[in-house]
């Protein structure tokens, strides 16, 4: 799929160019966006923003930097100036839901929407956007699918580059009669975004040129064993090792990467919880790498923890241990760029708050640091104008 080439690299150039790029890692003090589900007891009314300190692991009290419904998960573009959410409830006149884009005000915090598109599958969930910025991937949960389009000079979403409809199901009957697109990601050359489907135990693997906006037609594919419910994936900056938690069988599993010969292995596969099997109402939601990439952390639906995991010289995990505290349904989790704190989401509770990170053992105690957001499910980091 491509749009014209002399459109597409106008705008690449231009968005490049005209941008002042921004490491997050140079900024004590950063705006900290939650996406929030809309419309239930937390009363979230959108996409909510706190001032965050790094210094001290303080969080202002937070306030609505934008109304939308749902918007679940969040992605920054690289230049930290516009950032893009995606809406899981219906959209009158799509297909599916939205996929919105804002202007982020560096000095207030506050977002200035651009414009919206159609996720064509039922139920976006996940979005990422690739390294140079000129291009975002989403994944829909409902509708078991994927779609690509373009991001312009303006930090606008342009045309669409492509969809795909997956099929297939797996061993889980109640979880996986159909596929489930879970999440994306690209790598960090931006050559490769990989598409990861909770419902047919696969990841599938599109190569990319945001360039010109191409997108393989027919990806590779990586199966893990059946009954995973692959979620979301953490991949290495040296692109050889990827992390994917198994939501439906509680795991965090290794998978070697060689992305030019095609070639992919599913090499471990460890619980995330102490029982060591899934529990009646336990599942797990995210996977992060430590900045400093010697750790691997997952969180963990129902039994409340965030699973640490030692990184090894090959790649292969080791646990670390847990980080526990007062945490209810931990759907999201990041760590700031310092790789000091933790900021853990806690839908359920209600919640956004801080651990202080111990950069030896991996683990992490609470702090004192908490603010009320409703029904959190995502946390990012911009750095202040």
């Amino acid at each position: 799929m491509s749009l014209d080439r002399r459109t597409f690299l106008i705008a690449g150039s231009a968005a490049v160019a005209g941008s002042s790029w921004v490491s997050a890692a140079d900024a004590s003090n950063s705006w900290t966006y939650f996406g929030c589900y809309t419309g239930g007891k937390g009363g979230s009314k959108g996409i909510t923003c706190s001032s965050f300190d790094a210094k001290s692991g303080a969080l202002s009290e937070p306030f609505v930097a934008a109304e939308v419904g749902s918007p679940s998960f969040l992605a920054i573009h690289p230049n930290n100036k516009f950032l893009y959410a995606v809406g899981e409830g219906a959209v009158k006149g799509n297909t599916g839901g939205g996929i919105y884009s804002f202007a982020i005000d560096g000095k207030t915090g506050m977002l200035k929407k651009l414009n919206a598109v159609d996720s064509v599958g039922k139920g976006p969930c996940m979005i990422s956007v690739d390294p140079s910025g000129r291009m975002i991937f989403v994944a829909n949960y409902g509708g078991g699918s994927s779609v690509a389009y373009a991001l312009l000079e303006d930090g606008s979403i342009g045309v669409k580059l492509g969809f795909w409809q997956y099929k297939g199901t797996s061993a889980n009957k109640q979880r996986q009669e159909s596929p489930h697109t879970h999440s994306t990601a690209f790598t960090t050359n931006g050559k490769y975004c990989l598409v990861v489907d909770l419902g047919i135990d696969q990841v599938m693997v599109y190569r990319t040129d945001a360039m010109t906006g191409t997108i393989s037609d027919r990806p590779e594919s990586i199966k893990l064993p059946p009954g995973t419910g692959p979620r979301h994936i953490a991949i290495n900056k040296d692109m050889t090792i990827a992390y994917i938690n198994g939501e439906l069988n509680m795991t965090a599993n290794v998978i070697k990467l060689d992305l030019e010969n095609q070639k992919y292995s599913v090499v471990q596969s460890l619980s995330t919880v102490p029982e060591g099997k899934p529990m009646p109402g336990y599942s797990t939601a995210e996977v992060k790498i430590h900045p400093n990439g010697k750790f691997v952390y997952v969180s963990n639906r129902g039994q409340n923890s965030i699973a640490a995991f030692a990184i090894q010289k090959d790649g292969t995990l080791k646990k670390a241990g847990y980080i526990t505290g007062d945490i209810k349904t931990p759907r999201n989790f990041n760590i700031d760029p310092s790789g000091k704190w933790m900021l853990i989401a806690n839908q359920d509770g209600h919640t956004v708050q801080v651990y202080e990170m111990d950069e030896k053992t991996g683990l992490a105690k609470s702090t004192d640091a908490v603010v009320k957001v409703g029904s959190p499910v995502c946390v990012k980091f911009v750095p202040k104008a």
